[in-house]
């Protein structure tokens, strides 16, 4: 799912896509022409990092939202508290599967819309 992720935002944003971390070639950031604001990070993450117990490696997306919404879309499947991200402003969301493209996609519309101003 991540190259169906990382093709949409490239097709309806005007970003910047970058890999900043040498370390972590597979981590990718998005971000806003005008600000260079991030609204997205897609990074591939051990499940243990995320209190997953499961061996192997998730790819994941990190956007943000709205505080007070934060909470309930935690309690969805497949969306957990923010991975190195602040956890009251930033989601993380798993691109196994779990969460619906298009569930994933307006979430992405929200984080683009918060980190626009």
């Amino acid at each position: 799912m991540r190259e169906e992720i990382e093709k949409y935002i490239n097709e309806n944003y005007n970003i910047l896509q970058e890999q900043p971390w040498k370390k972590y070639p597979n981590y990718t950031t998005f971000k806003h022409t005008n600000n260079k604001k991030w609204f997205a990070l897609i990074a591939d993450v051990p499940y243990e990092k995320l209190k997953i117990k499961k061996e192997g490696i998730v790819d994941v997306i990190n956007l943000k939202n709205i505080p007070e919404l934060i909470g309930s879309l935690r309690k969805e499947n497949g969306i957990l508290p923010a991975y190195h991200m602040n956890k009251e402003h930033w989601i993380t969301i798993l691109l196994d599967g779990t969460v619906s493209k298009q569930k994933i996609c307006d979430l992405i519309y929200i984080s683009y819309d918060l980190t626009n101003k």
